[in-house]
C-alpha cells in the first residue's frame, strides 16, 4: 500500500517549499511516481537521498522495455559553525530542547532558523546541492526526482530528525549537543526517570492474596489518623503526557491521517468534562 506523504506539518510545509522553488507541475506529476511500483531502491545516507525508479515504455522514443533511472538528491549542508550557533540558540529555549529530545519537530523551528539568518526547509534552489536523473528529461525536477521527492516526504513524516541529516547534522550530535545545555540535562534526566525497567508478569490479571487477619473495617474506611490539612499543592509535571508524546503526532501503530496527540488531547479533555466535547 502506498503511503500519503506529508501528513504531517512539517512534511506538508517540506513539500509547499520545493513547490515555491520548483516547477508546481511537474512536482504534482511526481505523485504517481513516489510509490513501492514505482521506487524500486530507496536509500538515505550521510549527504543525501539515492533511489532507484521504474520508468515507462515509450516505442516512440524507443523505448521497448521498462527503463531504469538513478536519481540522486542532495540538500546544500549548513556549515559546522552555523550548526553550533543553532544548537546554542535552541537549547536556551525550553521549548525547542523538551520537543526536539522527544523526537518532535517545534512548530516554529522555522522562525528560530530564521532569526539566524539560516534554513532548514529548502526555500530556492540554492538549498539544492544536487538534482539529478539519468532519464533523457531535459527539465529539473523530472517527473522522476518529483517522485522521490514525495517518498522523502513520507519518510520526514516518520522521522522528521532527517531534515537535520540532509542539512549536515547527524541526529546524535544534534541530541548530545542539546543534552549538554542547562536546560537539557535537567530534562535529559527527566526523561530518563521516566523510562523504568520493564519486567514480565506471571499473569494478566493480579492474584489475590489471603488477608493475614480479620479486616477493621472501621479502620480502613476513617484511618488510625486525620490527614494533615495544610498539604502542598501538587505541581504540575514538568512535561505533560510525556509517555504519550514520545510516540509523535504519527506512531508506527497509527494510520490515520488525523494527528494521535490530537486525538489524545481531545480524549482527556472530554474525561475532565464529563464527556463534553471541548470547545
Amino acid at each position: 500500500m502506498t503511503r500519503r506523504p506529508a501528513r504531517t506539518w512539517w512534511g506538508q510545509r517540506f513539500l509547499a517549499a520545493l513547490e515555491g522553488c520548483t516547477d508546481a507541475g511537474r512536482l504534482q506529476r511526481g505523485r504517481g511516481y513516489a510509490g513501492p511500483s514505482r521506487i524500486l531502491a530507496f536509500a538515505i545516507d550521510e549527504t543525501g537521498v539515492s533511489a532507484t525508479v521504474r520508468g515507462n515504455v515509450n516505442p516512440y522514443f524507443g523505448v521497448y522495455e521498462e527503463p531504469r533511472y538513478e536519481t540522486r538528491i542532495e540538500l546544500t549542508p549548513i556549515p559546522p559553525a552555523g550548526w553550533d550557533q543553532a544548537i546554542a540558540y535552541l537549547g536556551e529555549r525550553a521549548g525547542f530542547v523538551a520537543q526536539l529530545l522527544m523526537g518532535e519537530m517545534p512548530d516554529d523551528i522555522e522562525a528560530a532558523f530564521a532569526d539566524l539568518r539560516l534554513a532548514l526547509l529548502p526555500s530556492s534552489r540554492r538549498d539544492f546541492r544536487l538534482t539529478d536523473c539519468s532519464c533523457p528529461d531535459y527539465a529539473n525536477p523530472c517527473k522522476h526526482i518529483a517522485g522521490v521527492y514525495y517518498r522523502l516526504a513520507a519518510e520526514l513524516d516518520q522521522d522528521p530528525f532527517l531534515l537535520f541529516e540532509l542539512r549536515g547534522l547527524p541526529r546524535e550530535r544534534l541530541l548530545e549537543g542539546l543534552g549538554r545545555t542547562p536546560l537539557g540535562r535537567a530534562l535529559v534526566g527527566l526523561i530518563a526517570e521516566e523510562d523504568g525497567p520493564v519486567e514480565p508478569a506471571d499473569a494478566f490479571f493480579t492474584r489475590p492474596l489471603p488477608a493475614p487477619a480479620t479486616p477493621d473495617y472501621a479502620t480502613f474506611w476513617s484511618g488510625h489518623r486525620r490527614l494533615p490539612t495544610d498539604l502542598a499543592p501538587a505541581s504540575p509535571a514538568a512535561v505533560p503526557a510525556l509517555l504519550i508524546k514520545k510516540g509523535g503526532d504519527y506512531p508506527p501503530f497509527w494510520d490515520r491521517d488525523g494527528s494521535f496527540l490530537a486525538l489524545m488531547e481531545e480524549l482527556y479533555l472530554r474525561v475532565r468534562s464529563g464527556g463534553r466535547r471541548p470547545r
